[in-house]
């Protein structure tokens, strides 16, 4: 007697399953690759807002000493500039070089899930405009 026969005759040739099971072991990596590709995007736009930023405020330093004269103002003008990521103006820091006007800035990048990426990304941006 084989071990067929013991099983219901409708049991072996069921199928109504498959998408289930498939459903289950596909979406998982589905969802982190799609999370993973929007997280990258935004690390790069925020990115470039902070190098736009740091370029914009260490030109006003070095053109427009009225509104960009203190460090203090160097660092609203530069927040000012970055306002659609939400920085702090503590991000900035203004300096001035050989190179004439640099305005440097730190931020730690904040995931939208940071359960699923429990480390942190520092990104950095700095630029250096002629006196």
């Amino acid at each position: 007697m084989r071990a067929r026969h013991l099983l219901p005759k409708g049991l072996l040739g069921s199928t109504g399953g498959n998408p289930a099971v498939e459903m289950a072991l596909v979406l998982p990596v589905f969802l982190a690759l799609i999370y993973g590709v929007i997280e990258f995007g935004r690390v790069l736009w925020t990115l470039s807002t902070l190098h736009y930023a740091v370029e914009e405020a260490a030109r006003c330093a070095s053109i427009n000493t009225t509104t960009c004269g203190t460090s203090t103002q160097i660092k609203a003008y530069a927040a000012a500039r970055a306002s659609t990521i939400g920085v702090a103006t503590s991000v900035f820091t203004p300096t001035t070089v050989a190179c004439g006007h640099k305005v440097a800035a730190s931020y730690v990048f904040p995931f939208a899930v940071s359960g699923f990426m429990p480390y942190t990304i520092t990104l950095t941006a700095q630029s250096c405009f002629p006196s």
